[in-house]
């Protein structure tokens, strides 16, 4: 197995949800022992927890041996399953025995390609494909990165998502921002690249989007220039429209990399579509999979006291199905973070809520939507759980406030207190201010933001989603609902 890096581990304070043992009764002590987590309840979820443990680890291995033993896809073919499990391990473990060969060699070749061609690189795909890759891309890479100058960039080609929605204008603002920007397709700093992600090509706004890349391309480069091919390149499953459409195109092996089948579209972060695009981006892709891999083994090996995935999905299980808390909400105290709650709301919507069941997850930034919703959370109705995503450590260095001649503002009086000191003090003055009317509310602490770290979180938020979804009685991987508008929608389209 490859060296583990230094970082520390993610770590989730579920003990703060628990209702204090030995409180003397106040009105305050009592709403707790109402709407807190009663530490009974949730040693008696244990045994389940660790059924459910087994459950998902041996669906891994029946996927493997035979697909026919689980549910046929939905349509488009992006049922998926537990496969998403070993990946990160198994990946790893192929590229250092194959090398370039290997499905990560092949990423790392291409991102390779890519980035010496051009300057600019648009990546087409609904939600469960791209958000995974904004969710890198907004934490591990400068807020400002596609202004930077290409010297400070290093290489790094400006980053584009398109494709998830039908929003005339907005795309149109990127085609004229490539067609002003982009004038002689023979230096690179004026080259730009399209990169489809899907599974089976069956949605329809990105396979729009991809049409109208195509020809913008064609009257860019020429209709005859081989970098309609070179500078075109999809991941997608083995099967699907998408590939076919690559293939009737002329591209070959270089330019198509794979989505396995045994993983559905929302847990590909660690498949070749969310890796192409880290690795485009600059990122270390290896300790992306390693801090994945850690996860998974912490998942498997350890007891529900050194678990995070098992304390994850028994807290949200607990508020949701017994607390009569609904609502899930990610309070991300770090605004690079935010792509990430979003990213995180499409696993839970598309992944538990079925049957007429399901919490409804939402993102905030905090301090920035305290503003907004913090009223809401202090004495609006308790439907709620509250997850605090904490980055302990920020990279830069701390800016810190200091003595000024007109103290009008009153700031004087936090001389030397740093920005870092600023965040700390709300989260730890907004936790109380919960805990005081009993608002459940929890960390979920990464020591920095780095590529093992969001390689841990991301991989341990999927996990928590299938083990809830057992808890459920639910299966995780399947989408039907989301048909059921998409069929109306072409009874209206050819109508």
């Amino acid at each position: 197995m490859a060296m583990e890096l230094p970082d520390e581990a993610v770590t989730f304070n579920y003990q703060a949800l628990l209702t204090p043992l030995g409180e003397d009764w106040s009105a305050a002590a009592e709403l707790r022992a109402r709407h807190f987590l009663s530490p009974n309840r949730l040693k008696d979820l244990v045994p389940r927890l660790m059924q459910c443990r087994s459950q998902v680890a041996a669906e891994r291995e029946m996927r493997s041996a035979s697909a026919s033993v689980l549910p046929s896809p939905t349509r488009g073919g992006d049922e998926g399953g537990a496969g998403f499990l070993d990946l990160p391990q198994a990946t790893l473990d192929n590229y250092r025995r194959k090398g370039e060969t290997s499905d990560l060699g092949r990423v790392l070749n291409l991102s390779t390609r890519l980035r010496e061609q051009v300057d600019r690189v648009v990546f087409l795909g609904v939600p469960s494909c791209t958000w995974g890759p904004r969710a890198l891309f907004e934490a591990l890479l400068s807020r400002y990165h596609n202004e930077l100058p290409p010297e400070t960039r290093l290489g790094v080609p400006r980053i584009y998502f398109e494709g998830d929605n039908a929003d005339n204008d907005a795309f149109q603002n990127l085609l004229d921002l490539l067609q002003i920007t982009c004038v002689d397709p023979e230096q690179r700093e004026e080259r730009w690249a399209v990169v489809a992600l899907g599974k089976s090509g069956e949605a329809l706004e990105p396979a729009l989007a991809l049409r109208v890349f195509r020809r913008e391309a064609a009257e860019y480069y020429g209709l005859r220039s081989p970098q309609l091919r070179e500078l075109f390149a999809a991941v997608s499953g083995d099967e699907g429209k998408l590939r076919r459409l690559f293939r009737a195109h002329g591209h070959d092996d270089a330019n198509l990399l794979t989505i396995p089948d045994n993983v559905g579209s929302r847990f590909s972060a660690f498949t070749a579509a969310g890796l192409l695009p880290a690795a485009v981006m600059g990122l270390d892709v290896r300790a992306l999979l390693l801090g994945a891999a850690a996860t998974t083994k912490r998942f498997l090996d350890e007891p529900f006291e050194r678990n995070p995935v098992l304390q994850f999905a028994a807290a949200n299980h607990l508020s949701a199905e017994s607390g009569d808390k609904p609502l899930r909400v990610l309070s991300v105290w770090s605004k690079k973070l935010e792509a990430l709650g979003h990213w995180y709301e499409q696993l839970v919507s598309s992944s538990l809520n079925k049957q007429g069941r399901g919490p409804t997850p939402l993102t905030m930034v905090a301090p920035r939507d305290l503003y907004v919703r913090g009223q809401q959370h202090q004495e609006g109705p308790r439907d709620r759980l509250i997850t605090n995503l904490v980055v302990k450590n920020p990279k830069a260095v701390p800016i810190v406030t200091q003595m000024a001649d007109h103290n009008e503002d009153e700031l004087n009086q936090y001389n030397r207190k740093s920005m870092p000191d600023i965040l700390n003090a709300t989260l730890r003055g907004t936790n109380l201010a919960y805990y005081d009317v009993a608002r459940p509310t929890s960390d979920l602490v990464l020591p920095t933001l780095s590529e093992h770290t969001m390689g841990q979180l991301m991989q341990m938020l999927m996990l928590a989603t299938v083990v809830e979804a057992r808890l459920m009685g639910i299966n995780p991987y399947g989408h039907a609902g989301t048909e059921v508008y998409k069929r109306h929608r072409r009874e209206f389209l050819k109508s």
